[in-house]
């Protein structure tokens, strides 16, 4: 069994910048086709528009508020919101609060940098 600690975890900077800390994944514990991590954005800040090849992933927002995008839809998020995201979609998040943004990402197969695109959109493509 493994058991990892938030607290014990080094963050890293994700390819759409934002800052994660890697829960469950093949690097730390026995799992093997998926990852949880946990991610932080600031206040005003937002994630570059990118998308995942082969990599489906649900975001889940513990605190904060936030503006989503996924595709062409976009919608204002908060504490008990579940995010789907399917592989090839386009998506960003950003910090629309007055408080970190917080937010689990679970990834199927697991989240590895080679696997994210960043997509060359312009900031005010996207209204977040």
């Amino acid at each position: 069994m493994d058991v990892v600690n938030l607290d014990r975890v080094e963050p890293f900077i994700t390819k759409d910048g934002s800052e994660i800390r890697e829960l469950l994944a093949h690097r730390n514990s026995c799992i093997r086709n998926q990852t949880l991590a946990e991610a932080r954005l600031p206040v005003g800040a937002r994630t570059a528009p990118h998308r995942h090849v082969l990599t489906e992933e649900i975001y889940y927002v513990l605190e904060g508020r936030g503006r989503i995008r996924v595709g062409g839809e976009e919608r204002d998020v908060g504490p008990g919101d579940a995010i789907a995201i399917p592989p090839g979609a386009v998506h960003a998040i950003a910090n629309t609060g007055p408080a970190t943004l917080r937010f689990l990402c679970c990834c199927a197969p697991g989240y590895e940098h080679d696997d994210t695109v960043l997509v060359d959109v312009a900031v005010s493509d996207i209204e977040i």
